[in-house]
């Protein structure tokens, strides 16, 4: 097993360039204050989330995917990548596999019989992955760090690569402390050919009512050789996608945060243009966008992230690549995509 190298680069020089301290009670913050929502509000948000949503945030008929086999990521070419769902991303980058964010679980949610349920299955299974190199965490919430997912990968996994804290849950639950690497803000390491940087995020963690922003949340800087990715995990618009980009851009492929927005919440999710400009401010070449079509989590129809950041490339002239899931693209040269989405927003009987 390659060992990894750790490093910490002198921070930019810029209102972003290190993470505020945690609070006195141990929690981590944002580099500028979260607005708040009142209760009521709140209720009255949680009665629509559960008794109002329209019919459109979920698709009429399964999607489908293109299932993939291991022989055949095995003989894929390298620095590609694989989209299996939501912010689940398989790349393949100096011969080894890496994942982002692995889900696999049938829910988004702390139990098995309720909470957010899957449009898709993933395009093959844990069981079918080949030996992973490293899994790259970008926070703690339900949809990004699935238990039952993290435990049936560890035996395949070399190297977990997390912000702070959220290592110490991987070990809590199992996972060889060994094999797990936990990270600050531009804080990061070489792992097998592979450079992962930390970056900053606007967003917030938790997984129960107590435990709110114990564990830190970032996006992620991923280069191997000449190529370059960036993962935003989730995030609002901030000044720190353009302190990113100017130290790390450009790059040739965003997975940028595109799905789950809604008005009462700016701060944690992007609308679609904040996400194309986010794309831009990282200095990126062709954008994929990612924290769509797996999960029901807003109230906007669940076409509308790919319509909408589909329109504003066009009018901005930026590459955008929405690969169905289980299809390949070549990170530095994306093929021409198709709105897969559009066939399946048809009804069936149609």
């Amino acid at each position: 097993m390659a060992r990894p190298s750790a490093y910490s680069h002198a921070a930019p020089a810029d209102s972003f360039s290190l993470r505020p301290p945690p609070a006195s009670d141990g929690r981590f913050r944002n580099a500028a204050p979260r607005h708040r929502m009142g209760w009521l509000k709140g209720l009255r948000l949680l009665w629509s989330v559960a008794f109002g949503k329209p019919a459109d945030t979920v698709p009429r008929q399964p999607i489908a995917v293109q299932p993939l086999t291991r022989q055949a990521l095995l003989e894929a070419p390298d620095m590609g990548l694989w989209r299996l769902g939501h912010s689940t991303v398989l790349l393949k980058l100096q011969g080894g596999f890496w994942l982002t964010d692995p889900v696999f679980s049938e829910r988004a949610s702390p139990v098995s019989f309720a909470g957010p349920k899957r449009f898709h299955a993933p395009p093959l299974s844990i069981d079918d992955l080949p030996p992973i190199r490293g899994v790259v965490l970008s926070h703690d919430h339900y949809d990004h760090l699935d238990r039952a997912a993290i435990l049936a990968l560890a035996p395949k996994v070399e190297q977990f690569v997390t912000p702070l804290g959220v290592g110490d849950r991987l070990i809590a639950w199992g996972v060889p402390a060994a094999k797990v690497r936990q990270f600050d803000w531009w804080q990061g390491t070489t792992f097998a050919g592979v450079r992962l940087v930390c970056t900053p995020a606007q967003h917030f963690s938790g997984r129960g009512l107590t435990d709110g922003n114990r564990t830190l949340w970032s996006s992620w800087v991923l280069i191997a050789g000449g190529t370059r990715v960036f993962f935003s995990g989730d995030s609002g618009y901030f000044d720190g996608f353009r302190a990113i980009g100017e130290r790390f851009g450009p790059f040739d492929l965003t997975l940028m945060e595109t799905g789950a927005y809604n008005a009462d919440w700016p701060d944690v999710h992007m609308q679609p243009e904040q996400s194309l400009q986010a794309h831009l401010d990282v200095r990126g070449r062709h954008c994929l966008p990612i924290h769509n079509g797996t999960f029901d989590l807003s109230m906007h129809a669940w076409t509308d992230p790919f319509e909408r950041i589909s329109a504003l490339a066009d009018e901005r002239g930026v590459a955008l690549v929405t690969p169905a899931m289980g299809e390949r693209v070549a990170i530095a040269a994306p093929a021409g995509t198709q709105p897969w989405w559009r066939a399946v927003a048809v009804p069936a009987a149609a």
